[in-house]
């Protein structure tokens, strides 16, 4: 079925901080999460909407209302409500609704668990008074709608999770944006500068893992992958390797000569990376450049 349009849910705001601990405070990382998850889902052309942008309180019923109202009832929606958790456990899980199946939470928790994570579980709950029904109301009173609850870490975590949620909240919500787009069969480009590859026609392991300086056992690993088989349109992480980028912006007088020159890198280095066609650049064009 189509996507008809993202519900991205911004937990808790305003007079309600959700969890509280270690200097994190719930509603304002699922309000970081869910605005870079808005602007991602933009950039790739999808329909999405947000039920709050500020530090704003919602009821239960303003929220779900708000929910219904951007998108309808139907199944081709996706409601994705962020969360933290508490209670010093470590790691993420996700809820989906009685209505629907794991596929979708499976996905986000195997995206998020490359990022770093690690993945506790995806399950369904039920109202203990009335089991036929939703504990949550963001799954119970979203009629249809495909409703995920994410919980990315603890915030009073003994373990890592405090400092995963604090530096790598963003690493998080990429995964998601992954997994929604795989699951629906959206076309997805990684952000500049990220450390993916996205499959193309007559790709193979060894050939990707030439081309990054990696192995095929390195690839593998990383991806969970059983086998050599790739797909067209297959996302791979390649390794952590943002941190050896800079951006520069082009001025007057710019050339990717002069800058490959400045940088000490190559000319063809730059074009592979900012996946330019041609020679000619724009003054303000950002590019990223190779800092080793």
């Amino acid at each position: 079925m189509a996507l008809k349009g993202i519900v991205i849910d911004p937990g808790h705001g305003g007079s309600d901080p959700g969890a509280v601990a270690n200097n994190i405070k719930e509603k304002d990382y699922a309000l970081l999460i869910s605005k870079y998850m808005y602007d991602r889902f933009k950039e790739l052309g999808v329909p999405v909407r947000l039920t709050r942008d500020t530090d704003i309180s919602l009821s239960p019923k303003q929220r779900a209302s708000k929910i219904k109202g951007f998108f309808g009832t139907g199944k081709d929606v996706i409601v994705i409500s962020n969360h933290l958790n508490a209670g010093k456990g470590d790691g993420a899980e996700v809820i989906y609704a009685l209505r629907n199946t794991g596929t979708l939470s499976k996905k986000i928790l195997d995206e998020i668990e490359k990022e770093g994570q690690n993945a506790r579980k995806y399950y369904q709950l039920r109202l203990p008074n009335n089991p036929i029904k939703d504990y949550y109301f963001i799954h119970r009173d979203t009629p249809n709608n495909e409703a995920v609850i994410i919980e990315y870490g603890f915030v009073d975590s003994p373990k890592d999770d405090v400092e995963q949620i604090k530096n790598d909240y963003k690493k998080y919500a990429e995964a998601v944006v992954r997994a929604v787009c795989n699951y629906k069969g959206i076309k997805y480009t990684a952000p500049i500068g990220s450390n993916y590859y996205t499959v193309k026609k007559g790709d193979s392991l060894w050939s990707i893992a030439n081309k990054y300086g990696t192995t095929i056992k390195k690839l593998k690993e990383i991806n969970k992958l059983s086998s050599d088989l790739l797909q067209i349109g297959q996302v791979l992480k390649i390794g952590d390797n943002t941190d050896n980028y800079l951006m520069y912006k082009v001025v007057k007088g710019d050339s990717l000569w002069s800058i490959a020159n400045k940088y000490k890198t190559t000319v063809k280095k730059i074009k592979e990376i900012n996946k330019l066609s041609s020679d000619l650049l724009q003054i303000g064009q950002n590019l990223l450049i190779p800092t080793n």
